[in-house]
């Protein structure tokens, strides 16, 4: 198992016991080792949203789509946090992105 693994398998851990810095911090170190680890970023965005660290996670979110732009739940997750930032018409756009996801549609990113 790679260093990056063996990191997550430890941030979740502490995610589990509710040691969401901690989580985060790891997390983190994970995204710095494989900048294209989609789970890392995924967890990491959504451990800062419990934080309340909400713009952070929205940049975490971003990456997220990003590297799956047919990811569901990424899309979702990204919804969440705009929903918590206030920013409202962009958690809609994201919500549409899941929906046309939830249908069998793909997402198209290139524009």
């Amino acid at each position: 198992m790679s260093e990056r693994d063996d990191l997550f398998d430890e941030a979740n851990g502490c995610l589990a016991v509710g040691d969401l810095e901690e989580a985060a911090a790891l997390y983190r170190r994970c995204t710095q080792l494989d900048p294209d680890f989609f789970d890392g970023w995924h967890a990491l965005g959504m451990a800062l949203l419990k934080l309340g660290q909400v713009k952070e996670a929205i940049g975490c979110g971003l990456q997220s789509v990003t590297l799956r732009p047919n990811d569901l739940l990424a899309w979702t997750s990204l919804s969440q946090m705009y929903v918590r930032d206030g920013n409202i018409p962009e958690a809609e756009a994201a919500k549409g992105n899941a929906r046309i996801l939830s249908l069998g549609g793909k997402v198209d990113r290139s524009s």
